[in-house]
């Protein structure tokens, strides 16, 4: 983990997530469900948002990538054929004293729970265990008998999905290779130490993306696909100090792997940089292990050369919730405001991420204005995610919605039924600027698509 130059806003960032219904503790009325997080009203827009920028550029921009929404349940013998079942597996240790449960392999990043907190071991009763192996796949049964011939497991990943649909696709679609299968889904790991808000849960969200490629052309689209995703990733607004790239050492590499780099982000604090996104040459490894488990020949036809083969594999693995959160911690800041006490504390999302992209409010509660607001929200709301707010005063106002990310604040004022115009104030800048009435929807939708 490299060293972080950034502030340490994680808390903050849970109070503020709860306090305004961006995202919640599972079952928090029973106390909790750990390290599983629901998304509220705001939450679920940042994210869907978020979802929706990704399948827009990976999917619906490009000709070369299908679609794909596979089943989370899959058959037994997909996760013996990737490995899964023999080798997804990390050292666990306990603390027969605290009952503390630890990775082993991780130990310098854990906190035992005796006081002072201390790494495990470090304690002089501290009496952990020896290392065991533990399998990260939640597992279940399919059907009303618990037996070994219905067990079933909910998936670990997405990918296995995409690979054992891969001719299916290819051939339905009539793609040749090189192309690739998208898909955004549920993935879940019973982790051992997970935490950090939403960085490692034990439920998440991934997109995927498995582009199919011609062995030995495999590095150039390797490298290709390495520069497209961190310009991804900048167009969030994620600030190109915070991002950097991390090579797997021949050390780091799963057995399957030609070449693998992550996009690392710098959350702050203790965290400091840590994987968002990964990239990776997969080669062959899946489709020959689907192809040998299953029987089925899952070579590509080569027409034009006359030729078969199985095409290598460039991954592109994004965590949905991780990213979320590095949106989240990226445009948390808290600034002075001339001639105002308390400051404010604003969320600097891209105007495409943000849950609500304009807040309309009536200036005063009388001269038909908050009628003509209401009617401009309702207008809004066909087009873009709008608010309505007459609570407060109009600076209250202005902050709640610079601390939910708003990039736009619409002002019905005593001058709007006359000259059929309102005032909209920038989020960042503050600047404000008079627009005409019947121009607010365009004006907004062109600043968050720019």
């Amino acid at each position: 983990m490299a060293a972080s130059t950034q502030p340490d806003v994680m808390d903050k960032l849970v109070s503020l997530s709860k306090r305004r219904g961006f995202i919640f503790q599972s079952c928090e009325i029973y106390g909790g469900t750990g390290s599983v997080w629901d998304y509220g009203p705001l939450g679920v827009e940042l994210k869907k948002n978020l979802k929706e920028r990704w399948w827009a550029s990976m999917v619906r921009m490009r000709d070369d990538v299908e679609g794909l929404d596979a089943a989370i349940l899959m058959h037994p013998k997909t996760w013996e054929a990737s490995g899964h079942v023999a080798g997804f597996t990390d050292p666990l240790v306990d603390c027969k004293v605290c009952k503390g449960r630890f990775r082993a392999d991780r130990l310098e990043d854990a906190r035992c729970p005796q006081k002072p907190s201390r790494q495990p071991g470090q304690h002089d009763a501290c009496q952990l265990t020896e290392p065991r192996m533990f399998n990260l796949m939640f597992k279940t049964f399919m059907g009303p008998v618990e037996e070994s011939a219905s067990t079933v497991y909910l998936r670990p990943e997405t990918a296995q999905g995409i690979f054992v649909n891969f001719l299916n696709v290819q051939q339905s679609a009539r793609q040749k290779v090189p192309f690739g299968i998208a898909q955004i889904g549920k993935a879940f790991r019973n982790e051992i130490t997970p935490g950090n808000f939403i960085f490692r849960t034990r439920e998440f969200e991934q997109m995927e993306m498995q582009y199919f490629v011609e062995p030995g052309t495999d590095m150039e689209h390797f490298e290709q696909w390495k520069a497209d995703r961190m310009a991804w990733h900048t167009s969030l607004g994620l600030s190109a100090d915070r991002l950097q790239f991390h090579q797997h050492a021949a050390g780091e590499l799963a057995h399957y792997a030609r070449a693998a780099f992550d996009i690392n982000f710098d959350f702050g604090g203790t965290l400091g940089f840590q994987e968002i996104e990964g990239i990776h040459n997969r080669g062959d490894f899946d489709l020959a292990q689907h192809q040998q488990f299953s029987g089925k020949k899952l070579e590509y036809y080569d027409q034009q050369a006359n030729k078969r083969y199985l095409p290598y594999v460039i991954e592109t693995s994004v965590g949905a919730d991780r990213t979320t959160l590095a949106v989240l911690v990226n445009g948390y800041r808290e600034e002075a405001v001339a001639g105002e006490d308390e400051g404010r504390v604003v969320l600097g999302l891209h105007p495409a991420l943000a849950p609500i992209k304009a807040a309309v409010f009536p200036l005063t509660k009388k001269d038909g204005q908050p009628e003509m607001a209401t009617k401009l929200a309702d207008e809004l709301r066909r087009f873009v995610a709008a608010d309505y707010d007459a609570t407060g005063s109009i600076g209250k106002r202005y902050r709640r919605q610079d601390e939910v990310g708003t990039p736009f604040c619409v002002t019905i004022d005593s001058e709007s039924a006359a000259d059929q115009s309102v005032t909209i104030r920038e989020r960042d800048s503050l600047a404000q600027v008079r627009v005409a009435l019947d121009q607010v929807r365009t004006w907004v939708q062109d600043r968050i698509t720019a």
